[in-house]
Protein backbone atom coordinates (compact mmCIF):
# COMPACT_ATOMS: atom_id res chain seq x y z
CA UNK A 1 0.00 0.00 0.00
CA UNK A 2 1.39 3.39 -0.99
CA UNK A 3 1.12 6.81 0.63
CA UNK A 4 2.11 10.02 -1.16
CA UNK A 5 3.08 13.50 -0.06
CA UNK A 6 5.34 16.33 -1.12
CA UNK A 7 8.70 15.75 0.56
CA UNK A 8 12.15 17.25 1.00
CA UNK A 9 15.30 16.15 2.76
CA UNK A 10 17.03 19.27 4.12
CA UNK A 11 20.79 18.87 4.22
CA UNK A 12 24.03 20.89 4.03
CA UNK A 13 27.76 20.56 3.44
CA UNK A 14 28.36 20.30 7.20
CA UNK A 15 26.91 21.00 10.60
CA UNK A 16 26.41 24.67 11.45
CA UNK A 17 24.99 25.67 8.06
CA UNK A 18 21.47 26.34 9.33
CA UNK A 19 19.60 23.21 8.28
CA UNK A 20 17.77 22.78 11.61
CA UNK A 21 16.52 26.37 11.58
CA UNK A 22 15.51 26.10 7.92
CA UNK A 23 13.69 22.80 8.51
CA UNK A 24 11.81 24.19 11.50
CA UNK A 25 11.06 27.45 9.66
CA UNK A 26 9.70 25.50 6.68
CA UNK A 27 7.51 23.45 8.99
CA UNK A 28 6.26 26.58 10.75
CA UNK A 29 5.54 28.33 7.44
CA UNK A 30 3.51 25.37 6.16
CA UNK A 31 1.63 25.06 9.44
CA UNK A 32 0.75 28.76 9.45
CA UNK A 33 -0.71 28.29 5.98
CA UNK A 34 -2.95 25.50 7.18
CA UNK A 35 -0.96 22.67 5.63
CA UNK A 36 -0.43 19.42 7.44
CA UNK A 37 3.29 18.83 7.90
CA UNK A 38 5.34 16.09 9.53
CA UNK A 39 9.05 16.36 10.31
CA UNK A 40 11.73 13.71 10.86
CA UNK A 41 15.33 13.93 12.00
CA UNK A 42 17.91 11.70 10.32
CA UNK A 43 20.22 10.03 12.82
CA UNK A 44 20.38 10.21 16.62
CA UNK A 45 19.22 13.52 18.04
CA UNK A 46 17.02 14.54 20.96
CA UNK A 47 17.15 18.33 20.66
CA UNK A 48 16.31 19.22 17.06
CA UNK A 49 13.02 17.27 17.15
CA UNK A 50 11.74 19.48 19.99
CA UNK A 51 11.89 22.45 17.58
CA UNK A 52 10.40 20.42 14.74
CA UNK A 53 7.50 19.34 16.92
CA UNK A 54 6.81 22.89 18.05
CA UNK A 55 6.98 24.18 14.47
CA UNK A 56 4.76 21.52 12.94
CA UNK A 57 2.38 20.90 15.82
CA UNK A 58 2.95 17.16 15.32
CA UNK A 59 5.26 14.53 16.84
CA UNK A 60 8.75 14.48 15.32
CA UNK A 61 10.54 11.15 15.04
CA UNK A 62 14.04 9.93 14.18
CA UNK A 63 14.82 7.75 11.19
CA UNK A 64 18.15 6.29 10.14
CA UNK A 65 19.19 3.46 7.86
CA UNK A 66 21.42 1.95 10.58
CA UNK A 67 20.06 2.92 14.00
CA UNK A 68 16.34 2.61 13.30
CA UNK A 69 16.64 0.47 10.16
CA UNK A 70 15.13 0.77 6.71
CA UNK A 71 11.87 -1.03 7.48
CA UNK A 72 11.21 1.16 10.53
CA UNK A 73 12.02 4.35 8.58
CA UNK A 74 9.88 3.33 5.62
CA UNK A 75 6.87 2.60 7.78
CA UNK A 76 7.16 5.88 9.69
CA UNK A 77 7.45 7.83 6.44
CA UNK A 78 4.45 6.07 4.94
CA UNK A 79 2.32 6.70 8.03
CA UNK A 80 3.37 10.35 8.02
CA UNK A 81 2.50 10.70 4.34
CA UNK A 82 -0.95 9.31 5.06
CA UNK A 83 -1.53 12.15 7.52
CA UNK A 84 0.35 15.08 5.96
CA UNK A 85 0.55 17.29 2.89
CA UNK A 86 4.29 17.82 3.32
CA UNK A 87 6.98 15.58 4.84
CA UNK A 88 10.31 17.13 5.82
CA UNK A 89 13.42 15.20 6.85
CA UNK A 90 16.37 17.02 8.38
CA UNK A 91 19.69 15.40 7.52
CA UNK A 92 22.54 14.71 9.92
CA UNK A 93 25.91 16.51 9.76
CA UNK A 94 26.93 16.96 6.12
CA UNK A 95 24.99 15.41 3.25
CA UNK A 96 27.58 12.69 2.56
CA UNK A 97 28.92 12.27 6.10
CA UNK A 98 28.69 8.86 7.79
CA UNK A 99 27.93 5.51 6.22
CA UNK A 100 25.02 5.28 5.68
CA UNK A 101 24.61 9.02 5.12
CA UNK A 102 21.71 11.41 4.64
CA UNK A 103 22.39 11.10 0.91
CA UNK A 104 21.92 7.33 1.18
CA UNK A 105 18.61 7.92 2.94
CA UNK A 106 17.54 10.31 0.18
CA UNK A 107 18.40 7.75 -2.49
CA UNK A 108 16.70 4.90 -0.67
CA UNK A 109 13.39 6.75 -0.32
CA UNK A 110 13.62 9.04 -3.38
CA UNK A 111 13.59 12.16 -1.18
CA UNK A 112 14.58 15.31 -3.12
CA UNK A 113 17.48 17.07 -1.40
CA UNK A 114 17.40 20.75 -0.48
CA UNK A 115 20.95 21.93 0.20
CA UNK A 116 21.23 24.73 2.75
CA UNK A 117 24.63 26.35 2.22
CA UNK A 118 26.13 29.06 4.43
CA UNK A 119 27.33 31.64 1.89
CA UNK A 120 28.45 34.57 4.05
CA UNK A 121 32.06 34.23 2.87
CA UNK A 122 31.70 33.02 -0.70
CA UNK A 123 30.29 34.01 -4.06
CA UNK A 124 30.41 31.93 -7.26
CA UNK A 125 32.07 29.06 -5.41
CA UNK A 126 28.52 28.25 -4.33
CA UNK A 127 28.07 26.61 -7.71
CA UNK A 128 31.04 24.31 -7.20
CA UNK A 129 29.87 23.27 -3.74
CA UNK A 130 26.34 22.61 -4.96
CA UNK A 131 27.67 20.61 -7.92
CA UNK A 132 29.82 18.51 -5.63
CA UNK A 133 26.99 17.86 -3.18
CA UNK A 134 24.71 16.78 -5.99
CA UNK A 135 27.07 14.57 -7.96
CA UNK A 136 29.59 13.18 -5.46
CA UNK A 137 29.28 9.40 -5.29
CA UNK A 138 26.77 9.04 -8.13
CA UNK A 139 29.14 6.81 -10.13
CA UNK A 140 28.91 4.12 -7.46
CA UNK A 141 25.65 4.89 -5.65
CA UNK A 142 23.49 6.31 -8.41
CA UNK A 143 22.02 9.78 -9.00
CA UNK A 144 20.83 11.80 -6.02
CA UNK A 145 17.27 13.16 -6.04
CA UNK A 146 17.80 16.91 -6.11
CA UNK A 147 15.53 19.84 -5.27
CA UNK A 148 17.95 22.76 -5.29
CA UNK A 149 19.89 25.19 -3.13
CA UNK A 150 18.93 27.70 -0.47
CA UNK A 151 21.74 30.19 0.13
CA UNK A 152 21.95 31.11 3.81
CA UNK A 153 23.59 34.25 5.18
CA UNK A 154 23.79 36.47 2.10
CA UNK A 155 25.31 39.83 3.09
CA UNK A 156 23.28 41.98 0.66
CA UNK A 157 21.09 41.89 -2.41
CA UNK A 158 24.16 42.34 -4.65
CA UNK A 159 25.84 39.43 -2.90
CA UNK A 160 22.69 37.37 -3.49
CA UNK A 161 22.83 38.20 -7.21
CA UNK A 162 26.38 36.84 -7.43
CA UNK A 163 25.26 33.69 -5.67
CA UNK A 164 22.33 33.21 -7.98
CA UNK A 165 24.55 33.54 -11.06
CA UNK A 166 26.48 30.48 -9.88
CA UNK A 167 23.48 28.16 -10.19
CA UNK A 168 21.03 27.10 -12.90
CA UNK A 169 17.64 28.75 -12.49
CA UNK A 170 16.10 25.35 -11.76
CA UNK A 171 18.33 24.90 -8.70
CA UNK A 172 18.00 28.36 -7.17
CA UNK A 173 15.43 28.36 -4.36
CA UNK A 174 16.35 31.71 -2.90
CA UNK A 175 18.56 33.29 -0.27
CA UNK A 176 18.26 34.14 3.38
CA UNK A 177 19.97 37.27 4.70
CA UNK A 178 22.43 37.39 7.54
CA UNK A 179 20.10 37.64 10.52
CA UNK A 180 19.89 36.65 14.17
CA UNK A 181 16.53 35.17 13.29
CA UNK A 182 18.32 32.29 11.56
CA UNK A 183 20.10 31.18 14.74
CA UNK A 184 18.39 29.11 17.42
CA UNK A 185 19.93 29.20 20.94
CA UNK A 186 22.63 26.62 21.72
CA UNK A 187 24.67 25.06 24.54
CA UNK A 188 27.34 22.33 24.79
CA UNK A 189 25.23 19.38 23.59
CA UNK A 190 23.50 21.32 20.81
CA UNK A 191 20.38 23.45 20.62
CA UNK A 192 18.54 24.52 23.73
CA UNK A 193 15.34 22.49 23.66
CA UNK A 194 12.26 24.43 22.62
CA UNK A 195 10.37 23.40 25.76
CA UNK A 196 13.02 24.98 28.00
CA UNK A 197 11.93 28.42 26.76
CA UNK A 198 8.55 30.09 27.22
CA UNK A 199 6.37 28.76 24.42
CA UNK A 200 5.57 32.27 23.13
CA UNK A 201 9.27 33.12 22.90
CA UNK A 202 10.14 29.87 21.11
CA UNK A 203 7.29 30.36 18.61
CA UNK A 204 8.37 33.96 18.05
CA UNK A 205 11.83 32.71 17.08
CA UNK A 206 10.33 30.25 14.63
CA UNK A 207 8.00 32.89 13.20
CA UNK A 208 10.90 35.29 12.62
CA UNK A 209 12.76 32.61 10.65
CA UNK A 210 9.59 31.62 8.79
CA UNK A 211 8.99 35.26 7.82
CA UNK A 212 12.44 35.42 6.19
CA UNK A 213 11.82 32.14 4.41
CA UNK A 214 8.45 33.38 3.15
CA UNK A 215 10.26 35.98 1.03
CA UNK A 216 12.20 33.31 -0.94
CA UNK A 217 11.03 31.45 -4.04
CA UNK A 218 10.92 28.30 -1.90
CA UNK A 219 8.72 29.95 0.69
CA UNK A 220 6.36 31.40 -1.90
CA UNK A 221 5.50 28.09 -3.57
CA UNK A 222 1.94 26.85 -3.35
CA UNK A 223 1.17 23.37 -2.10
CA UNK A 224 0.32 22.35 -5.66
CA UNK A 225 3.80 23.45 -6.76
CA UNK A 226 5.39 21.43 -3.98
CA UNK A 227 3.37 18.39 -4.95
CA UNK A 228 4.28 18.77 -8.62
CA UNK A 229 8.01 19.34 -8.08
CA UNK A 230 8.78 17.07 -5.13
CA UNK A 231 6.35 14.16 -4.92
CA UNK A 232 7.33 11.13 -2.87
CA UNK A 233 5.63 7.77 -2.46
CA UNK A 234 6.26 5.32 0.36
CA UNK A 235 5.31 1.66 0.05
CA UNK A 236 5.25 -0.84 2.91
CA UNK A 237 2.88 -3.62 3.92
CA UNK A 238 0.07 -2.69 6.26
CA UNK A 239 1.03 -2.98 9.92
CA UNK A 240 -1.02 -2.77 13.12
CA UNK A 241 -0.87 0.29 15.33
CA UNK A 242 1.90 0.11 17.90
CA UNK A 243 0.15 1.20 21.04
CA UNK A 244 -1.32 4.01 23.00
CA UNK A 245 1.68 6.29 23.61
CA UNK A 246 0.42 9.84 24.15
CA UNK A 247 3.18 11.37 22.02
CA UNK A 248 2.08 9.48 18.90
CA UNK A 249 0.23 6.39 17.83
CA UNK A 250 2.16 5.79 14.63
CA UNK A 251 5.21 3.84 15.75
CA UNK A 252 5.91 0.43 14.23
CA UNK A 253 5.11 -2.40 16.61
CA UNK A 254 7.53 -5.12 17.71
CA UNK A 255 7.83 -8.01 15.28
CA UNK A 256 5.89 -10.43 17.47
CA UNK A 257 2.66 -9.93 19.34
CA UNK A 258 3.96 -11.00 22.76
CA UNK A 259 3.36 -8.68 25.70
CA UNK A 260 6.22 -9.56 28.07
CA UNK A 261 5.73 -6.32 30.03
CA UNK A 262 1.97 -6.71 30.39
CA UNK A 263 0.74 -5.34 33.70
CA UNK A 264 4.05 -3.67 34.56
CA UNK A 265 4.24 0.03 35.38
CA UNK A 266 7.41 1.84 34.28
CA UNK A 267 8.18 5.24 35.81
CA UNK A 268 10.07 7.66 33.56
CA UNK A 269 11.80 10.82 34.79
CA UNK A 270 11.00 13.71 32.46
CA UNK A 271 11.93 17.37 32.90
CA UNK A 272 14.76 19.73 31.94
CA UNK A 273 17.31 17.45 33.63
CA UNK A 274 15.96 14.25 32.03
CA UNK A 275 14.68 15.31 28.62
CA UNK A 276 16.40 12.92 26.19
CA UNK A 277 13.52 10.57 25.45
CA UNK A 278 12.80 9.12 22.03
CA UNK A 279 8.99 8.95 21.72
CA UNK A 280 9.50 5.64 19.88
CA UNK A 281 11.07 4.19 23.03
CA UNK A 282 7.94 4.96 25.03
CA UNK A 283 5.79 3.51 22.26
CA UNK A 284 7.85 0.32 22.28
CA UNK A 285 7.29 -0.09 26.02
CA UNK A 286 3.56 0.34 25.43
CA UNK A 287 3.63 -2.17 22.57
CA UNK A 288 5.27 -4.65 24.96
CA UNK A 289 2.34 -4.22 27.34
CA UNK A 290 3.74 -1.78 29.89
CA UNK A 291 2.03 1.28 31.27
CA UNK A 292 4.25 4.35 31.68
CA UNK A 293 4.00 7.15 34.21
CA UNK A 294 6.11 10.31 34.09
CA UNK A 295 7.46 12.31 37.00
CA UNK A 296 9.70 15.33 37.45
CA UNK A 297 12.55 15.20 39.98
CA UNK A 298 13.11 18.94 39.49
CA UNK A 299 9.49 19.72 40.32
CA UNK A 300 9.70 17.78 43.58
CA UNK A 301 7.69 14.76 42.42
CA UNK A 302 7.99 11.56 44.39
CA UNK A 303 8.88 8.33 42.65
CA UNK A 304 5.53 6.97 41.42
CA UNK A 305 4.40 3.49 42.40
CA UNK A 306 6.08 1.36 39.74
CA UNK A 307 7.68 -1.95 38.85
CA UNK A 308 10.64 -0.46 36.98
CA UNK A 309 12.30 2.91 36.47
CA UNK A 310 13.92 4.65 33.49
CA UNK A 311 16.21 7.63 34.09
CA UNK A 312 16.87 9.11 30.62
CA UNK A 313 19.71 11.42 29.65
CA UNK A 314 19.57 15.19 29.81
CA UNK A 315 21.34 17.97 31.67
CA UNK A 316 21.72 16.95 35.33
CA UNK A 317 24.93 19.01 35.51
CA UNK A 318 22.90 22.19 34.98
CA UNK A 319 20.50 21.31 37.80
CA UNK A 320 22.85 19.52 40.20
CA UNK A 321 22.01 21.70 43.21
CA UNK A 322 18.29 20.94 42.98
CA UNK A 323 18.87 17.25 42.34
CA UNK A 324 21.33 17.00 45.23
CA UNK A 325 18.66 18.47 47.52
CA UNK A 326 16.21 15.65 46.71
CA UNK A 327 17.13 13.50 49.72
CA UNK A 328 13.54 12.23 49.78
CA UNK A 329 13.75 10.96 46.21
CA UNK A 330 17.19 9.50 46.91
CA UNK A 331 15.69 7.41 49.71
CA UNK A 332 12.83 6.30 47.46
CA UNK A 333 15.27 5.21 44.74
CA UNK A 334 17.35 3.23 47.24
CA UNK A 335 14.19 1.49 48.47
CA UNK A 336 13.19 0.72 44.87
CA UNK A 337 16.60 -0.83 44.16
CA UNK A 338 16.68 -2.70 47.49
CA UNK A 339 13.39 -4.34 46.49
CA UNK A 340 15.13 -5.69 43.38
CA UNK A 341 13.11 -3.56 40.98
CA UNK A 342 14.89 -2.73 37.70
CA UNK A 343 16.42 0.67 36.99
CA UNK A 344 17.78 1.57 33.55
CA UNK A 345 19.81 4.81 33.55
CA UNK A 346 21.17 6.42 30.37
CA UNK A 347 23.95 9.02 30.28
CA UNK A 348 22.67 11.91 32.43
CA UNK A 349 20.40 9.45 34.18
CA UNK A 350 23.48 7.42 35.10
CA UNK A 351 25.37 10.52 36.25
CA UNK A 352 22.89 11.25 39.05
CA UNK A 353 23.12 7.69 40.35
CA UNK A 354 26.82 8.00 41.21
CA UNK A 355 27.91 9.36 44.57
CA UNK A 356 29.21 12.69 43.25
CA UNK A 357 28.92 14.94 40.19
CA UNK A 358 31.40 17.71 39.42
CA UNK A 359 29.92 20.39 37.17
CA UNK A 360 31.66 22.54 34.56
CA UNK A 361 32.55 25.19 37.16
CA UNK A 362 34.39 22.62 39.27
CA UNK A 363 31.81 22.42 42.07
CA UNK A 364 31.21 18.88 43.33
CA UNK A 365 27.70 17.87 44.38
CA UNK A 366 26.73 14.83 46.45
CA UNK A 367 24.11 12.91 44.51
CA UNK A 368 22.02 9.79 44.88
CA UNK A 369 24.66 7.10 45.46
CA UNK A 370 23.08 4.02 43.93
CA UNK A 371 26.35 3.46 42.04
CA UNK A 372 29.82 3.76 43.59
CA UNK A 373 32.00 6.43 42.01
CA UNK A 374 31.61 9.83 40.44
CA UNK A 375 31.27 11.75 37.20
CA UNK A 376 32.84 15.03 36.17
CA UNK A 377 32.18 17.41 33.32
CA UNK A 378 35.10 18.02 30.97
CA UNK A 379 35.75 20.39 28.08
CA UNK A 380 36.63 17.62 25.67
CA UNK A 381 33.98 15.43 24.07
CA UNK A 382 33.88 12.13 25.89
CA UNK A 383 31.89 10.06 23.43
CA UNK A 384 30.14 10.46 20.09
CA UNK A 385 28.69 8.09 17.53
CA UNK A 386 26.45 5.15 16.78
CA UNK A 387 26.79 2.15 19.09
CA UNK A 388 25.35 -1.33 19.46
CA UNK A 389 24.91 -3.49 22.56
CA UNK A 390 25.06 -7.15 21.59
CA UNK A 391 24.31 -8.94 24.82
CA UNK A 392 25.59 -12.45 25.39
CA UNK A 393 23.75 -14.96 27.50
CA UNK A 394 26.15 -14.30 30.40
CA UNK A 395 25.23 -10.59 30.31
CA UNK A 396 21.66 -11.38 31.25
CA UNK A 397 21.64 -14.61 33.21
CA UNK A 398 23.01 -18.10 32.75
CA UNK A 399 19.57 -19.30 31.67
CA UNK A 400 18.83 -16.37 29.35
CA UNK A 401 19.54 -16.90 25.64
CA UNK A 402 21.31 -14.19 23.68
CA UNK A 403 18.92 -11.46 22.56
CA UNK A 404 18.83 -9.38 19.37
CA UNK A 405 21.33 -6.49 19.69
CA UNK A 406 20.16 -3.10 20.84
CA UNK A 407 21.24 -0.14 18.71
CA UNK A 408 21.65 3.48 19.73
CA UNK A 409 24.31 6.13 20.16
CA UNK A 410 26.53 8.02 22.58
CA UNK A 411 27.21 11.75 23.03
CA UNK A 412 28.60 13.15 26.28
CA UNK A 413 31.04 15.65 27.76
CA UNK A 414 31.47 13.97 31.14
CA UNK A 415 33.63 11.08 32.33
CA UNK A 416 32.81 8.43 34.92
CA UNK A 417 35.18 7.00 37.53
CA UNK A 418 33.92 3.89 39.31
CA UNK A 419 35.31 0.69 40.86
CA UNK A 420 32.54 -1.26 39.13
CA UNK A 421 33.66 -3.67 36.44
CA UNK A 422 31.47 -3.36 33.33
CA UNK A 423 29.24 -6.30 32.54
CA UNK A 424 29.58 -5.49 28.84
CA UNK A 425 30.66 -2.85 26.35
CA UNK A 426 28.81 -1.50 23.38
CA UNK A 427 30.53 -1.65 20.00
CA UNK A 428 30.78 1.19 17.49
CA UNK A 429 28.67 0.84 14.37
CA UNK A 430 30.41 -0.56 11.28
CA UNK A 431 32.44 2.15 9.54
CA UNK A 432 32.63 4.31 12.67
CA UNK A 433 35.81 6.28 13.31
CA UNK A 434 35.62 5.28 16.97
CA UNK A 435 37.29 2.09 18.09
CA UNK A 436 35.89 1.81 21.62
CA UNK A 437 32.41 1.39 22.99
CA UNK A 438 30.65 2.45 26.17
CA UNK A 439 30.73 0.50 29.42
CA UNK A 440 27.52 -1.10 30.66
CA UNK A 441 27.44 -1.22 34.46
CA UNK A 442 25.27 -3.31 36.74
CA UNK A 443 24.99 -2.92 40.51
CA UNK A 444 22.17 -4.93 42.00
CA UNK A 445 19.05 -4.15 39.98
CA UNK A 446 20.58 -0.99 38.50
CA UNK A 447 21.91 -1.05 34.94
CA UNK A 448 23.51 2.10 33.58
CA UNK A 449 25.60 3.40 30.71
CA UNK A 450 26.42 6.45 28.62
CA UNK A 451 24.71 4.49 25.82
CA UNK A 452 21.38 5.94 24.60
CA UNK A 453 19.26 2.99 23.45
CA UNK A 454 16.83 2.94 20.53
CA UNK A 455 14.43 0.40 22.03
CA UNK A 456 12.52 -0.46 18.81
CA UNK A 457 15.74 -2.02 17.47
CA UNK A 458 15.39 -4.88 19.98
CA UNK A 459 12.06 -5.19 21.80
CA UNK A 460 13.30 -8.38 23.53
CA UNK A 461 16.18 -6.44 25.10
CA UNK A 462 13.79 -3.65 26.07
CA UNK A 463 11.64 -6.26 27.81
CA UNK A 464 14.73 -7.64 29.57
CA UNK A 465 15.84 -4.22 30.78
CA UNK A 466 12.49 -3.42 32.36
CA UNK A 467 11.22 -6.91 33.15
CA UNK A 468 11.15 -8.78 36.39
Amino acid sequence: MSAKAAALLVSAPSSGQGKTTVTAALARLHARQGRRVRVFKCGPDFLDPFWHQLASGQPAHNIDLWMTGEADARQRLRQAAQQADVVLVEGVMGLHDSDPSAADLARRFALPVLAVIQTGRMAQTLGAIAHGLRHWGEDTRGPLPWAGVLANGAASDSHARLLRQALPDSEWLGHLPQSAAMHLPERHLGLIAAHEMPRAEALARLDAAADLLAATPLGQMSLAEWQARWPAAFDVPDAPDSGDAPESADSPAPEDNAKPLAGRVIAIARDAAFAFIYPANVQTLHALGARTVFFSPLAGDALPACDALWLPGGYPELHAARLAARSDLKAQLHAHAAAGKPIWAECGGMMVLFERLTDASGHTWPLWGLLPGETAMQKRLGGLGMQQWAMSADSASHSQPALPPLRGHTFHYSAARTPLAPIAHTRPAPGSARTSGEAIYQHGSVRASYFHAWLPSSPPMAAWLFGA
